[in-house]
């Protein structure tokens, strides 16, 4: 497989986008270069899309956007980062529930999303994807399951991100289907993609950003999402709930993040730009091709949101058995 680079992932999300000229806003923030840092390596999901909103982020401001990956230990590196950041309105973070729920799964996990980083608005929603790779000839559910079956060594699955959502979908479905699932940590979307073309791994779990373009491609399967209905950028694939197994219904997000201490009137800033650059037509479009369905938020309403989730995830990971871990 073509390797994906910094460089061509950019000049993709960019020829993506083929956004009209913006008039330049008159912005409130810093009137110097803007950082956006990235949990993930460049080419997966998340990369693309802070990628591709980059670029309208720049015409709008007349700031340089520099997308800043921070790779490793499920994404914590780049909220380490952020949290050690001046509070200066110049450096913000794109953050999926992948790596925001660390805080429950992980023992030592160097920042809380509670105290260390500030919310400015949720980007969308997301569904977790199950895929399987084309090398094993499987195209639905029920086949995988029979799959499962007749390979017995095979029992892995690949996940974006070790003790997050991609990881416990992918424990849970395995304890739904009644065929334990063993997870395998990877570093980000694109190396999990480059082995399930090769065959070198039967199933992975991410966010469906992270797998939609691939699956189209041929080079993955998707075979099931963890929405209550299919996500508006492939209403082919159906959802676990769909397909019997109700219980595999759960729904994540991407979220900008700002230092702690950023003053109200940078975190207000940030918002109204971010805001308007995802209310953009072409802006919507692409990200639901991506996979994300757009949805904005202020602060104070993701705050609630992120509370309620963190209550019903825990408990989720409680009835699973996770320990945290180191």
């Amino acid at each position: 497989m073509k390797k994906i680079t910094r460089r061509t992932s950019f000049a993709l999300a960019g020829a993506a986008l083929a956004a009209p000229s913006l008039g330049r806003a008159e912005s409130a923030l810093p009137d110097k270069p803007l950082k956006i840092l990235v949990g993930f390596p460049a080419g997966g999901g998340t990369d693309v899309m802070a990628r591709f909103l980059a670029e309208p982020l720049k015409q709008r401001t007349g700031r340089n956007v520099i997308i800043d990956n921070k790779a490793g230990a499920s994404g914590t590196i780049a909220g380490e980062a952020l949290k050690n950041s001046p509070p200066v309105g110049t450096t913000v973070c794109y953050m999926p529930s992948a790596m925001v729920v660390q805080k429950l799964t992980m023992a030592s996990v160097p920042f809380d999303p509670m105290t260390d980083i500030a919310p400015i608005t949720l980007a969308g929603t997301v569904q977790t994807a199950f895929c399987v790779s084309p090398t094993i000839g499987v195209n639905t559910l029920p086949e995988y399951i029979a799959w499962l079956k007749q390979n017995p060594t095979r029992h892995s699955f690949g996940t974006t991100a070790l003790g997050s959502f991609t990881h416990f979908f992918g424990v849970m479905a395995g304890r739904e289907f009644g065929i334990p699932l063993e997870p395998v940590p990877y570093r980000g979307a694109a190396p999990l993609v480059a082995d399930l073309q090769g065959g070198h791994i039967a199933a992975g779990c991410g966010g469906i950003t992270d797998f939609l373009e691939h699956h189209r491609a041929g080079k993955v399967k998707v075979i099931f999402t963890s929405g209550l209905k299919p996500t508006t950028s492939a209403p082919e694939i159906p959802t676990a709930t769909q397909l019997g197994y109700p219980k595999l219904n759960i729904l994540g997000w991407y979220v900008f993040f700002a230092p702690a201490k950023t003053p109200p009137a940078l975190i207000d800033a940030w918002g109204n730009e971010l805001r308007a650059v995802l209310k953009m037509p072409e802006v919507d479009r692409k990200l639901t091709e991506l996979g994300l369905d757009v949805e904005t938020s202020t602060p104070a309403q993701f705050s609630q949101r992120m509370a309620t989730d963190f209550a019903r995830w825990k408990t989720i990971i409680d009835e699973i058995g996770y320990k945290p871990t180191n």
